[in-house]
């Protein structure tokens, strides 16, 4: 009895941290719920029920960038922006852009991981949806580690079908803005004083 309780408690821990693992690629992905991250390093979450109507207007602004890559990302974008609409309904809270550092632990204020992990969110969901033809998503991102003169600053990425990499950083304006969607090398290159 005694040399089973190792093997049961291995199984036991195996499958928890299979489950957690499994939770965490999903989160943000349900096709009528997607999770709103908040607080600065995702102190809070909340859920956003989508309802028919939320998802037939993701549809129709992602239908709008079929044709082209470029078109996709302006669509992608519009996305972004209808998503952080629904958002601020949610919260109650407009976020500030580039978060400020005396809004830590403030529900509804976002720094540069919850807006990431937001988008990153968003985009699965388009793409559970088959709503991206032209990218898929990939991990989350950043640039700057102190060392470099830079602080450390998260994006979400799209990669498109040819290979090349985007940021989608919706850190840069307030909650509802347009976010900006550069070259992945272009973002990883620019200073944070430069926006």
């Amino acid at each position: 009895m005694i040399s089973r309780v190792p093997s049961v408690s291995v199984i036991l821990v195996s499958a928890l941290l299979a489950g957690a693992a499994q939770n965490a690629e999903a989160q943000g992905i349900s096709v009528r719920m997607l999770e709103i991250c908040h607080g600065y390093g995702c102190a809070f979450h909340s859920k956003l029920n989508l309802t028919s109507a939320d998802s037939a207007r993701f549809a129709t602004i992602m239908a709008k960038g079929s044709a082209t890559p470029a078109a996709e990302r302006a669509a992608v974008a519009k996305a972004v922006q209808h998503y952080e609409t629904l958002a601020l309904k949610m919260t109650g809270v407009r976020d500030d852009a580039k978060s400020r550092f005396a809004a830590s632990k403030i529900r509804g204020q976002m720094d540069c991981i919850d807006e990431s992990t937001n988008t990153r969110g968003l985009l699965l969901y388009l793409q559970k949806r088959g709503l991206l033809r032209h990218h898929t998503v990939a991990p989350n991102t950043s640039r700057g580690f102190l060392l470099d003169g830079r602080y450390p600053h998260w994006t979400a990425v799209l990669r498109e079908n040819s290979g090349a990499s985007w940021s989608v950083d919706s850190w840069v304006e307030p909650m509802g803005g347009r976010p900006e969607i550069l070259p992945l090398q272009d973002w990883k290159n620019k200073r944070l004083s430069n926006g």
